[in-house]
């Protein structure tokens, strides 16, 4: 009974540090194994879905769309491996960093939007993933799909980060086959391969599904560290930086690339055109993608509790415990569970407005916390004080932070473009969506001169590993 636990224990370790900085002793990842974690995560039906937009909404050319899929995810990476490069040094989740930016409150503030968009992803994954599965199976009941899917996922969040590495790493080889094997088998399918004569460039278009690769990297931003932490400090940023970033580009642009072709066959149901054009295969496909996406789903749901522990902290006077974790991931899984249960009608439309939504709340965000690490304190954090109510050196609330957030949202109003408000700047410009461009400078020059001006001086600090806090 002995022996079968100890290697129970071994196979898969189920997480105890939540939020709590990751001991150099405990840090078991590789560059190889976040590597993995990255390729495998964009290795979804939601990932396909997304692709589409661009040669089904936007009436983009195959061309063109892959253009834009992969000039968007080059830039919206890159910010999104910065972030992860900071995992490595502090040990500690990415959203909980915020506190060092808006204090230790008015980091609870940008934890919980964090937490929303886990959750929306989730939610949005959900369907996908039965979609797939009813592609093959119509007559299943889609609520118990949801359920069923929706319990895997949850599961694994339990679990932890070992049982996510681990299953990242098969996951990405077995999906990188199918989406390879189908996109060879599209070139020969005529549905895809014939010009659409409506099909081409326009700049707004263009721009547009430019902006949903940034913002599809951008949405990775708040947990990048989540899994970058579990790397040795030695391992170092630059490391990290490489392993997130490639794994990123690679994987969102090249099952993208498979949702370009899918869209240009069937604009309006994209996984349904896989089944239809591969035959047996496309079958094998879905089934993959319905089942993995069940499974990688959970560092979704991972991520979103990591945010949620990040706001119980700071609002209850409470030790974040074990327990604490698994309740945390049962409550907002069944949360994001009924989102996915209320919102199935008109997915696609409802998943383009809140990917362009999500873009302009996370902007601000980012380059505030960019500016804060690489420019401000080059990554000289007194990781204790985080752990502090009152903040430490960091203060329950830093007007700076939040004034400056608040900022970089009212300057994108004016140039917003969404289905649901459009902003009265938009229309002069084509319709050619700046307004996260502008969003991103004005909130990185802000932080930076309202710092500079009237930012409490702070002796350097080394970034500690925090045993005070773990205490």
């Amino acid at each position: 009974m002995t022996s079968q636990a100890t290697t129970t224990q071994t196979l898969v370790q189920f997480e105890k540090r939540h939020i709590m900085p990751i001991p150099e002793n405990e840090r078991t990842g590789s560059v190889r194994s976040l590597f993995a974690i990255w390729v495998g995560i964009n290795m979804l039906p939601l990932t396909v879905v997304t692709g589409a937009i661009a040669t089904g909404s936007f009436g983009l050319s195959i061309g063109w769309s892959i253009v834009a899929i992969l000039t968007g995810n080059v830039i919206g990476a890159f910010g999104a491996a910065l972030h992860a490069s900071q995992g490595p040094h502090l040990g500690i989740p990415q959203m909980l960093q915020a506190r060092a930016q808006f204090g230790f409150y008015g980091g609870s503030l940008l934890a919980v939007i964090a937490l929303l968009m886990f959750l929306g992803f989730f939610a949005s994954i959900l369907i996908v993933a039965k979609d797939s599965l009813l592609a093959v199976f119509p007559d299943l009941n889609p609520v118990a799909v949801i359920v069923v899917f929706a319990a895997i996922g949850i599961t694994i969040a339990v679990y932890g980060y070992d049982l996510l590495r681990k299953a990242m790493v098969v996951l990405s080889i077995v999906i990188a086959a199918v989406v390879v094997v189908a996109m060879i088998m599209l070139w020969f399918q005529p549905a895809v391969t014939t010009a659409n004569p409506e099909a081409g460039f326009t700049v707004a278009g263009f721009f547009g599904m430019l902006a949903i690769g940034v913002v599809w990297q951008l949405a990775y931003a708040p947990y990048v560290s989540d899994y970058s932490r579990y790397l040795p400090k030695d391992t170092g940023p630059k490391q990290a930086f490489w392993a997130t970033y490639l794994g990123l580009v690679l994987s969102s642009v090249f099952v993208m690339v498979l949702g370009v072709m899918l869209g240009a066959a069937d604009p309006n149901n994209p996984l349904g055109a896989m089944g239809s054009l591969l035959g047996p295969f496309g079958i094998v496909g879905l089934l993959v993608f319905a089942f993995s996406a069940a499974m990688i789903n959970a560092a979704e749901l991972y991520s979103g509790v990591m945010c949620a522990l990040t706001a119980v902290n700071s609002t209850f006077r409470r030790v974040i415990t074990s327990r604490t974790r698994v309740i945390t991931t049962l409550v907002c899984g069944v949360i994001a569970t009924a989102a996915a249960l209320a919102g199935e009608s008109d997915f696609v439309t409802t998943f383009q407005n809140f990917v362009t939504i999500l873009l302009y709340v996370l902007i601000p965000w980012s380059a505030i916390n960019l500016v804060d690490y690489f420019v401000i304190r080059k990554g000289e954090y007194a990781v204790d004080e985080l752990f502090q109510r009152d903040g430490g050196r960091y203060g329950r609330w830093n007007a700076i932070g939040l004034s400056t957030y608040a900022i970089g949202i009212v300057v994108q109003i004016p140039f917003m473009v969404t289905p649901m408000f459009t902003g009265p700047l938009a229309e002069p410009l084509g319709f050619i969506d700046v307004a996260w461009i502008l969003g991103f400078v004005v909130s990185g020059l802000v932080y930076l001169i309202l710092t500079r001006l009237f930012g409490k001086p702070e002796v350097a600090v080394v970034a500690q590993s925090a045993v005070t806090a773990q205490r």
